[in-house]
């Protein structure tokens, strides 16, 4: 068997329903030689058989109690053949034969570290997180001016780069926010690719969203540079919250989804709230332990 060219690291956990999907098309991408490596995390809904399906050449199965996303992520990097890693989770479908190339051709560059894809949500996407990734992946991209923006799900990243610093295993969310940050001040580029596109949403129930802004909160806490007092309730909760709920007005209008309002307001509420417990209990946590060392 040739070297791959590339080394596709995939994370599956009960997504056969998208990986009917995926796998095919990874299968029609029109470059290569790639190799698949899927890490699965005890999955029992048929996912197992069309993974195998698919012959990866390697395909690990752990328990779903075992999870940690950077750890999963480093161990597919040290079992890659290749220099050019691409992640991609079993629900982002690739859009086309294009999906690959781009984010190859990008991390040619020797000063570009991490690269990632366009998403695009599907057709069942609620209305408040479709609007999230118009945001994020739209035309006008707000995130192009956010004080930095990166998405796991459908990337890439260099060894090399790796090889001087993985994923830190001490994260359960954000670990691809707090690597990218990394590579940034290391000196490298984090490269936004709009010709390679995948589709992956998800519909969060109210709790769910909580619990996932608490998260991402609390592990992006570990590396913010400024001071805990700059996340007050009136200015974090309150005030955040009515910024996002009239963003959300002003968007809804333009696609006539006005009715999806009284979700979002849920929502928005949720993660605000979210935000603001998982950035307390993650500066108690890291910066604390930062300060003892």
């Amino acid at each position: 068997m040739s070297e791959p060219l590339v080394s596709i690291v995939m994370r599956s956990y009960n997504e056969a329903w998208a990986l009917k999907e995926t796998l095919p098309a990874l299968a029609a991408q029109d470059f290569g030689p790639w190799e698949l490596i899927v890490i699965d995390s005890g999955s029992t809904d048929g996912s197992v058989d069309l993974i195998r399906s698919a012959n990866p050449a390697h395909f690990v199965q752990i328990q779903s109690s075992e999870y940690n996303p950077s750890r999963v992520m480093n161990q597919g990097v040290r079992l890659a053949r290749a220099d050019t890693i691409l992640f991609l989770n079993a629900d982002a479908t690739p859009q086309g034969p294009g999906w690959m190339k781009p984010l190859y051709d990008a991390l040619q560059s020797p000063r570009t570290a991490a690269v990632f894809s366009r998403q695009v949500p599907r057709p069942d996407c609620h209305a408040v997180f479709a609007h999230d990734y118009d945001r994020c992946f739209g035309e006008n991209r707000e995130s192009a001016d956010w004080d930095h923006f990166f998405s796991m799900v459908s990337s890439g990243i260099r060894r090399d780069v790796w090889d001087q610093r993985g994923f830190r295993e001490d994260l359960q969310y954000a670990e691809d926010d707090e690597y990218t940050r990394w590579c940034l001040t290391a000196g490298y580029e984090v490269t936004y690719v709009p010709d390679s596109v995948a589709m992956h949403s998800h519909n969060y129930t109210v709790a769910q969203a909580y619990q996932r802004a608490r998260g991402d909160a609390r592990a992006m806490a570990a590396t913010y540079e400024g001071d805990r007092s700059d996340f007050r309730w009136w200015k974090s909760v309150l005030t955040g919250w009515a910024a996002d709920v009239w963003r959300d007005v002003r968007w809804f209008r333009s696609q006539n989804c006005l009715g999806a309002l009284p979700e979002a307001v849920l929502v928005r509420l949720a993660q605000r709230r979210g935000r603001y417990r998982g950035f307390h209990e993650g500066w108690k946590n890291y910066q604390r332990e930062e300060a003892k060392s």
